[in-house]
């Protein structure tokens, strides 16, 4: 027996949305209760797969369901397809099971032809409605079917208002609008070589073709590759019987939304036209009237139509957006669907939604997409505002910020502590550039990538940043930069996008964060049913507070080194560095151990009742020098010159000491514990610092909680050695101020021989946590910063890898690491603690994975923190009773 391939309308439901597509599966739901829908049927997704199978050929059988198909759409609508006294017009549409923008447009009025337009004629006592209907059909059918380019139909358009001295369509004469008939059949043939088709089935069939072709069309292509939508699931295609709005004062037509999607409000939104065809609407030709004005124009189709709208959200327990159509005072339903709304807006529906009982907290936060959240968490553009885009990077950190663009950290210091907004633009940031960073009001920079060090900075402050914007050419001698060989000098208003990667030209309007009441029932509701506990990175008792305030319950990382950026501490560091003996470098230590007590204090008071997670000092130590480049311009100058030999010699001191510590791949050189190993001297003043500042704390009555982390290990035998160094700091601290306190000491897994090893590790650790930004580079081999500004591109788009394994975390590879990490960890250790820290720690798919492999905690920026604890939430829900 033949496979089905065409579905009538009530043959369907809408259980069925893989083989007849969201609106197939719609129009099904809506006319089996009842509603007022032109009638039609669905060719399904089926076919448009065996279509491509068949090398571009209908499955065979295909056309012999579709006539008894066709034949019951005319029994119900009393009209006959190709009929010229009372002929049957449809419509053609697109209907994947996923709301796909790039797919065909509708085509209108198919079955019109010389013969038919006179029955339309007669029926309706327009000829002018009829024509233009005609003129239309041909117009789409030219544009979408035979790939007739649209501009050529718009010249004939301008040519016959032109000639009748008309300045809107509407205004055209019904003479007008036959001679365009005839000129738009001329142009068919005349750019396709053949006629255009007048045989209302031969229409038919090529529209249907034509839609199982749009499915590989290069918007589709582009649009399900950007949405993660599979690429066999193809497309349905709707064939519906048409009827008009614009058949006098009593038809119309129009859309509208059972709730405002701006807002989340319960009132219906939308417009209308009387006398309309539903393009009419969205041109901009005619003023549509606000839905509400439909009560005074006509109160029983209003009162019909309230009804629907309530019937319709209530079925589908969602917010609908409802396209309709009146004709001759009768009110249709064309289509209904989830209407799409801001951030803002679904969370309101959800939540009111499940107060009115229509769906539960369950359902409620499986509607919310967690990264909608950053919408509301950052400052953003005002959607209706004019932009001037410039270039596009890489959307590195969420936010909108203008400023004027600044090309040095100093000078972006300068002017922001003086109030001006400002820019920071760099080819890419390093630790040297964090004053800056702090004073701007975002970063942009030529290159890096989304884990680039502007990034990840940028994200952990809440910044907005563009990252490896290729466009943008900086000249700092010059102080200007270059985008399309326009010239742009230092002091530029630009703004930035941080959700899409656009550099716009000039202020733009912004939006400030909203948070709403429903948005924080929403997170009690989270929090509620999650299993993952949600922590946050914070380097200072400012992130603290933040993360605090975004519900956070611990802080899982404060990066040490982060406090040893400020411009103040920098020259006490490099005399660190620098230091040609220990007593020297432990001179230098003395000046920064009450620094660091202090951070430490602060961040502990903020976090009182809550695990606070110290990682100890992790990057190589050039990263706190000068680069190599400027000393060199340095130290020429002043040759040049021959001025202060003095200076001249300690510039050359330095540049000694700066090459000899640089390393070809420092991620992998010397750093973390490494450095411990070599100068242990550096964690004993840190873990003095914890220390001392626990004890001033636990004397003033504060619950404190500090876990001291040791970084990158390869070893039980590193982490044996920097534990007894910290606990027998922790012992004499305790002993020298009279006082008892509890503490934790772990390690970071971030390198894979940690992950194999970790069944010794967790003999020696009360916690780890992974560290999945590294352990991602030496899982795969990859420099974060190289691969996503030169090959990882390549990769995505040629399909060896899925995602940017830097932004979700790659499950395969890295993920079994982390699996044969938990459970070795566990075997070695029951009470152990695990968590990860990495910036997957804040992207709802490895939220997921790590809730899959029975992590204790997530830690992620303090800004991410709501989107966490939402991610933690659904993970619980979609993963119940595994």
């Amino acid at each position: 027996m033949s496979r089905k391939y065409v579905y009538l309308f009530r043959e369907g439901k809408a259980s069925m949305r893989d083989l007849l597509g969201g609106k197939g599966a719609n129009l099904a739901e809506m006319t089996n209760i009842g509603l007022p829908v032109p009638p039609g049927f669905t060719i399904t997704t089926e076919a448009c797969n065996e279509y491509y199978e068949n090398g571009q050929k209908f499955p065979e059988g295909l056309w012999a369901q579709i006539e008894p198909s066709l034949a019951e759409v005319e029994r119900a609508t009393g009209k006959i397809f190709g009929d010229r006294l009372n002929p049957l017009l449809v419509s053609v549409r697109s209907g994947a099971k996923f709301s796909m923008p790039g797919m065909m447009d509708t085509i209108l009025n198919l079955g019109l032809n010389d013969e038919t337009v006179q029955g339309l004629v007669e029926a309706t006592q327009n000829e002018r409605f009829a024509f233009d209907c005609y003129r239309r059909f041909i117009q789409m059918f030219g544009d979408v079917v035979l790939e007739v380019e649209h501009h050529h139909f718009e010249v004939i358009l301008e040519q016959a208002k032109a000639k009748q001295g008309v300045k809107y369509d509407s205004e055209l004469s019904p003479a007008s609008l036959q001679w365009m008939v005839a000129e738009y059949k001329k142009l068919i043939q005349r750019t396709t070589g053949r006629p255009f088709p007048l045989d209302p089935k031969v229409q038919l069939e090529e529209a249907i073709r034509a839609v199982f072709r749009s499915w590989n069309n290069d918007r589709a292509i582009v649009y399900r590759k950007i949405n993660n939508i599979p690429d066999n699931i193809g497309t349905a295609v709707n064939v519906q019987s048409m009827v008009f709005g614009n058949m006098g004062n009593d038809s119309g037509t129009g859309v509208a939304f059972t709730r405002n999607p701006s807002t989340g409000e319960k009132a219906l939104y939308g417009e209308y036209l009387m006398n309309a065809q539903g393009e009419d609407v969205v041109a901009g030709i005619r003023t549509p009237q606000p839905i509400a004005s439909l009560a005074a124009e006509n109160k029983a189709i209003y009162d019909q139509f309230v009804q629907i709208s309530t019937n319709l959200e209530a079925h589908y327990r969602d917010m609908q957006d409802i396209e309709f159509t009146i004709e001759r005072g009768k009110l249709y339903i064309l289509q209904t669907r989830n209407g799409k709304r801001t951030a803002a807006a679904a969370i309101r529906v959800a939540v009111e939604l499940c107060h009115e009982g229509l769906i539960t907290k369950e359902e409620a936060i499986g509607r919310i997409e967690p990264g909608q959240l950053d919408q509301l968490l950052h400052r953003r553009m005002d959607t209706s505002a004019k932009l001037d885009v410039l270039a596009t990077g890489l959307p590195a950190s969420p936010g909108a910020a203008s400023g004027k663009i600044v090309l040095d950290a100093d000078e972006a210091e300068k002017l922001g502590n003086a109030g001006e907004k400002v820019i920071l633009v760099r080819t890419e940031t390093t630790p040297d550039d964090i004053h800056g960073i702090l004073a701007a009001q975002g970063i942009l920079t030529s290159r890096g990538g989304m884990t680039s060090h502007a990034a990840v900075v940028a994200r952990h402050m809440g910044k907005p940043a563009v990252c490896g914007c290729e466009a943008l050419k900086i000249d700092y001698a010059n102080h200007t930069v270059t985008i399309d060989d326009v010239v742009y000098p230092e002091g530029t208003v630009f703004s930035i996008d941080g959700a899409t990667g656009r550099v716009i030209k000039g202020a733009v309007p912004m939006i400030d964060p909203e948070l709403s009441s429903e948005f924080k029932e929403l997170l009690v509701w989270a929090d509620e049913i999650r299993v993952l506990k949600v922590q946050a990175n914070a380097d200072t008792p400012h992130d603290a507070q933040n993360a605090r305030d975004f519900g956070a319950q611990g802080i899982g990382l404060c990066r040490t080194e982060h406090m040893f950026m400020d411009p103040a501490r920098i020259p006490i560091v490099q005399e660190m560095i620098l230091a040609q003996s220990l007593a020297e470098r432990e001179t230098a230590l003395a000046k920064l151990l009450p620094m660091q007590e202090g951070d430490f204090y602060g961040i502990l008071k903020v976090m009182h009742g809550l695990p606070v997670v110290i990682r100890l000092l992790d990057p190589p130590l050039h990263e706190f020098l000068p680069h190599v480049e400027e000393l060199v311009v340095e130290i020429t100058k002043l040759k040049l010159t021959g001025e202060n030999p003095h200076e001249l010699a300690e510039k050359e001191a330095l540049l000694r000491k700066v090459r000899a510590l640089s390393e070809l791949n420092p991620m992998l050189g010397h750093r973390g514990c490494r450095l411990a190993v070599t100068f242990p001297e550096i964690y004993a003043m840190q873990a003095r610092a914890i220390f001392q500042a626990s004890a001033r704390l636990v004397k003033e009555g504060y619950e404190i909680h500090p876990e001291v982390m040791i970084p990158l290990i390869i070893d039980t035998k590193e982490l044996q050695m920097l534990r007894k160094l910290t606990e027998d700091t922790a012992e004499a601290v305790m002993e020298e101020q009279n006082v008892r306190f509890a503490y934790k000491v772990g390690t970071m897994i971030e390198v894979p021989r940690a992950a194999l090893l970790a069944d010794e590790i967790g003999k020696v650790a009360d916690f780890f946590s992974f560290g999945t930004n590294d352990l991602t580079q030496t899982t795969f081999g990859f420099s974060r910063d190289d691969a996503e500004g030169k090959f990882l591109p390549a990769y995505l788009e040629k399909d060896i890898l899925e995602n940017n394994p830097f932004a979700v975390l790659d499950r395969e590879g890295v993920g079994k690491l982390m699996k044969m990490g938990v459970q070795l960890g566990r075997e070695a250790n029951p009470g152990i603690e695990l968590g990860i820290c990495g910036e997957h720690g804040g992207e709802p798919s490895s939220i997921e994975f790590c809730h899959l492999i029975g992590l204790d905690y997530v830690s992620c920026s303090p800004f991410r923190v709501p989107i966490a604890r939402l991610a933690a939430a659904q993970a619980a829900i979609s993963n119940k009773g595994q």
